[in-house]
């Protein structure tokens, strides 16, 4: 398996699953894995794409967790996307794990309408001209919606998923507005909501939606996801959905 410079092979801890990271672009966070564990509920045997697939951490991740048949992951940046092509090779996963090279505004050129059970996505948080802007380019599209935004995402998503079909997607509190707006107006009707807080006296720094497609209005909150106890040690809620034994802290 080809390594380039900078570039690393991390350890996912979860049935041997493993993956190729460039040091000086993005790596994949906490966020990646709290989604992965919040769309573990896909039924096996089902479809799903990846928007903005990046890497691939969650496709790894939906293979290592779910029952699911196939994942579909769509990358703008080629040379992300050939590097989530040598992690795919590198778990042998084939046959259920496809990266797309493409522009989620073009889904309509890549991918057949309504052909998908399940749509996850984590997308840019930032406006493209707010926040602490980057050095790389790579981590600049990853963070910033330079080029697709919030709406683009909700858009691709409303065009692959099949009649009651579900969007799983994390970003941010600020712009949950926007998120359910965006939901409501491409018909994907938001059916859960949880925050996720850093720890319990902290405010929420990420939110956690599902909609489903041509789904009735109704739309559950849940108790908020607390990464950290106060002594900063992982709660026992996520120790579990990164498999770590609540003895080894």
């Amino acid at each position: 398996m080809e390594i380039k410079e900078d570039e690393r092979i991390d350890d996912l801890q979860l049935n041997g699953l493993r993956i190729i990271q460039n040091i000086k672009a993005f790596c994949y966070g906490i966020d990646s894995v709290l989604l992965s564990d919040f769309a573990k509920e896909v039924k096996n045997g089902s479809t799903v794409l990846d928007l903005g697939a990046g890497n691939g951490i969650l496709g790894m991740l939906m293979c290592g967790k779910t029952g699911i048949k196939q994942i579909t992951g769509l990358e703008i940046q080629e040379d992300v996307c050939e590097m989530a092509n040598r992690s795919i090779e590198l778990n042998q996963l084939k046959e259920r794990f496809t990266m797309i090279n493409g522009d989620i505004k073009k889904v309509h050129e890549l991918i057949d309408k309504e052909s998908f059970d399940a749509v996850v996505s984590n997308p840019p948080y930032k406006r493209m001209n707010s926040g602490v802007i980057n050095d790389s380019k790579t981590k600049l599209i990853a963070r910033h919606e330079i080029l697709c935004n919030l709406e683009d995402v909700i858009k691709a998503a409303f065009y692959a998923l099949k009649e009651k079909g579900a969007l799983y997607i994390i970003h941010r509190p600020e712009r949950i507005v926007d998120l359910l707006s965006l939901m409501r107006t491409y018909k994907i009707e938001p059916k859960v909501i949880r925050f996720i807080q850093p720890k319990q006296s902290k405010k929420p720094t990420m939110v956690l939606v599902k909609g489903v497609k041509y789904g009735n209005a109704f739309v559950e909150v849940e108790r908020p996801l607390i990464v950290y106890n106060e002594d900063g040690t992982y709660t026992e809620e996520v120790n579990k959905i990164y498999g770590i034994n609540d003895s080894v802290k």
